[in-house]
């Protein structure tokens, strides 16, 4: 259902346009003041607003300005409405930003044309941004391991079909993004791609999120709120951490999977959707039901077609290639001149065990480049710390206890002079060693000076 927002301090009129667009199936709410309509805007998306250029307390142009500020993924399409209207006023509309503009008193036939071609005019822009943001990251799916190509070959597989997806994975490997490229090879993609993360919203929040409310569900709510999988129809849902659900919450999922068809919160009429489902976990969804913690038919439900994304620790041929990728990209978004990464350093991240997975490696990268404005390379130096950590090298790169030894000593010290600031006689005396006697360690295990 769209969703409209009509602005007049006459009555009659707002109460007749209101009647009409709810006849049309609009969700409609109204408001008399800019004020007012102002708070609506804050509390719910809407799709279009029909703004009367003369209000009580505010110009109309200026409150247009103001929804031209809003974020681009809540802002409604703006359509002006005024009794003395003119061709300079609507000019001056056109150029603040506003979809069209109507002459009072309002042709019916032209008022519902107007709206509906605002309403797809939103929901085109909408779908064109989310495009935009599903293929400005495709990170996660970078790399030539065996256990990245086979996952993008389950991608190509299975996409083109409706059939529910559950995918498990540690923290910060990519569900995500994973879940978003396979709406973009679906039948789907050039529907919307709508997320909801399980985890992140309150579990007395998340069934209105999940379904949305209607007028009077909450105390000094707004009149109408779209739940996400009513924001889905006809595209995607993913839910993101499911396995964070609550068993009653899960209940009404299962219900809604069943027949595609819920209720609101607060509502008295059932909706009928038209949504493929995707799922994520980071938990193990077998143990959390024996652990009576999740639904076991609503495992069945979701788990049609299972996917597992590889923990970095089992793809560590791809950390050079994700390393050189994010260089890339941070250095578009800070404006830097290309920048290299030194083997010695790639050696170093590969060796690094990331329990945070790909998340944490572009954490790194990014956290290097933004402390290291002026250079050019990426050396081994240059890393935190965390990533130089003892008993991050396995022990079969070693041949001999004395080989062992060096690579731990060498780590320690480099450690040690990261702590000092690069200031030789501070690390010598953080290691309990002469400053000449700490040069001569340093050269037998290839630190240099400059380190």
């Amino acid at each position: 259902m769209n969703h409209i927002l009509v602005v007049d301090d006459e009555a009659e009129i707002r109460s007749s346009l209101e009647e009409i667009l709810r006849e049309e199936g609009y969700g409609v709410a109204g408001a008399a003041t800019a004020a007012e309509a102002l708070v609506l805007l804050e509390d719910a998306p809407y799709d279009v607003v029909l703004l009367d250029i003369w209000l009580p307390d505010r110009d109309g142009l200026e409150v247009l300005s103001d929804v031209r500020q809003m974020k681009l993924e809540t802002r409604p399409e703006v359509v002006i409405i005024s009794g003395h209207g003119t061709i300079e006023t609507a000019v001056k509309a056109t150029k603040l930003g506003a979809y069209d503009f109507l002459e009072k008193p309002l042709s019916l036939d032209r008022t519902l044309i107007v709206v509906k071609n605002a309403v797809e005019a939103r929901r085109l822009r909408s779908e064109n941004e989310e495009f935009k943001r599903q293929f400005s990251v495709s990170s996660v799916l970078t790399g030539d391991s065996v256990p990245l190509k086979a996952l993008r070959q389950q991608i190509k597989l299975m996409a083109p079909t409706n059939g529910r997806v559950l995918i498990y994975g540690e923290s910060g490997t990519g569900k995500e993004l994973i879940a978003r490229s396979i709406h973009a090879e679906s039948l789907r993609r050039d529907r919307v791609f709508v997320e909801l993360n399980c985890a992140a919203i309150p579990e007395d929040h998340i069934e209105a999120e999940l379904f949305g409310y209607r007028h009077g569900a909450q105390p000094g709510g707004p009149p109408e709120q779209r739940g996400t999988l009513e924001r889905a129809d006809g595209g995607t849902l993913f839910l993101d951490e499911v396995g964070d659900m609550s068993l009653k919450t899960q209940a009404k999922v299962l219900s809604a999977l069943d027949d595609q068809l819920f209720t609101p919160v607060g509502g008295t009429q059932p909706l009928r959707v038209d949504v493929r489902l995707i799922a994520s976990t980071n938990k193990d969804l077998e143990e959390e039901i024996a652990k009576g913690n999740f639904r076991e038919d609503l495992f069945y439900r979701l788990n049609v077609v299972p996917f597992a994304v590889p923990p970095l620790r089992e793809r560590k041929q791809d950390i050079p290639l994700l390393a050189r990728e994010f260089l890339a990209e941070f250095g578009r978004q800070y404006g830097r001149p290309r920048m290299e990464i030194g083997e010695e350093a790639l050696a170093t991240l590969s060796q690094y065990h990331w329990p945070g997975n790909v998340r944490e490696l572009k954490n790194v990268i990014e956290r290097v480049m933004i402390l290291n404005p002026k250079v050019v390379r990426i050396e081994r130096k240059h890393l935190p710390p965390l990533t130089h950590k003892a008993g991050t090298r396995s022990t079969e790169e070693f041949s001999t206890l004395q080989q062992a030894r060096d690579a731990y000593e060498r780590e320690y010290i480099l450690k040690k002079i990261e702590e000092a600031r690069n200031n030789v006689s501070h690390a010598a005396e953080l290691l309990g060693l002469e400053r000449s006697h700490l040069y001569r360690k340093m050269k037998a295990l290839g630190i240099s000076v400059r380190e």
